[in-house]
């Protein structure tokens, strides 16, 4: 009589495999104004990446990027990075998360991230630094690290620098959201962030004509002069009078000073008013504009952003109050 073939349990299937899966979320982190900081005062670089960073503020947002991490034993390591349901191996700030924090480990995994992404890409929301930061987050309890909030932070704002994606976004995302402003740059534990006081009841409308790649700024120096010079200017009058709309009158001008801001965006700069929006300011770095109003008046500054712009372009979200986080 032939032998029966034995029935397989799933779940016992997925025991044996030890498959673990992991979810974060983060904010988005709109950056209304900036100033480059990767070189010491003689003007060489600074080589610890921990310290590497930028100046600047801007807001964090109910949407973002949420992140499930799916773990399993393997032979050797594999990654796949997926970005709303397709294959991302461009994803290199995401991948280098995973090989730093697999490096911390002895045994072999492939690790499967799947980002969900609400923000345009590319366009000054911050989404590869809310990648990276959720990514460290749950990768790190799968693989059942023991990290702080703040290591695992370091980890992404090195993957960010190195990638050149970003500089000085992973700080505030884990701070919190509302009217952020970094006043000394750097990784999580070592930039100083502080915060223009706002209440639950704002909204940010923001409208997308278009990416700018953010290594075409950091590597052309005429554009990293100008940030630096306008940038740093742009925190001190901030400061002087730190309320939501002096801020975004101040970010306003900085895109005008540095020429970030072109004819479409000073368009929607317009309608904002128009509308009665308390402010508003260009994402840096993305041909997009960023504006906050009141949740009552949010839904008529969206309509007016979408007469000039296609509906999938105009985005509205509560402000957010908490950093990037893990999911039950």
């Amino acid at each position: 009589m032939p032998q029966s073939l034995p029935i397989v349990d799933p779940n016992r299937e997925k025991e044996r495999l030890n498959l673990k899966s992991a979810k974060a979320f983060s904010p988005a982190g709109i950056s209304s104004f900036f100033e480059i900081c990767d070189t010491l005062p003689d003007g060489k670089p600074i080589t610890d990446l921990i310290k590497v960073g930028a100046r600047g503020g801007g807001f964090g947002i109910q949407k973002g990027v949420t992140t499930e991490v799916n773990l399993s034993e393997a032979e050797e390591n594999t990654i796949n990075i997926y970005i709303n349901g397709r294959n991302a191996p461009e994803a290199e700030t995401t991948r280098t998360v995973v090989h730093m924090l697999l490096e911390k480990t002895s045994e072999k995994y492939h690790v499967d991230v799947e980002h969900w992404v609400e923000v345009p890409i590319g366009a000054g929301f911050g989404s590869s630094a809310a990648g990276a930061l959720t990514t460290a987050l749950a990768l790190s309890k799968t693989l059942g690290l023991n990290l702080t909030y703040n290591q695992l932070g370091k980890i992404a704002h090195i993957a960010e620098v190195k990638c050149k994606t970003g500089l000085g976004t992973v700080a505030p995302l884990t701070i919190g959201g509302g009217c952020l402003l970094t006043l000394e740059p750097g990784a999580p534990g070592t930039a100083i962030i502080d915060r223009i006081p706002i209440t639950r009841d704002y909204a940010i409308v923001a409208g997308v004509f278009g990416s700018i790649p953010t290594k075409t700024v950091l590597s052309s120096p005429e554009k990293r002069s100008a940030v630096n010079k306008w940038g740093r200017q742009t925190l001190e009058k901030i400061l002087a009078e730190p309320s939501p709309a002096n801020f975004l009158a101040c970010c306003r001008e900085f895109a005008e000073k540095t020429g970030f801001a072109t004819k479409r965006v000073r368009q929607l700069f317009k309608v904002a008013d128009d509308a009665g929006a308390i402010g508003a300011a260009q994402n840096m770095v993305g041909e997009a504009v960023h504006a906050l109003t009141t949740l009552e008046n949010a839904e008529k500054v969206a309509q007016a952003f979408k007469r000039i712009l296609p509906e999938e372009r105009v985005l509205m979200a509560k402000v957010d109050l908490q950093g990037a986080r893990l999911l039950g």
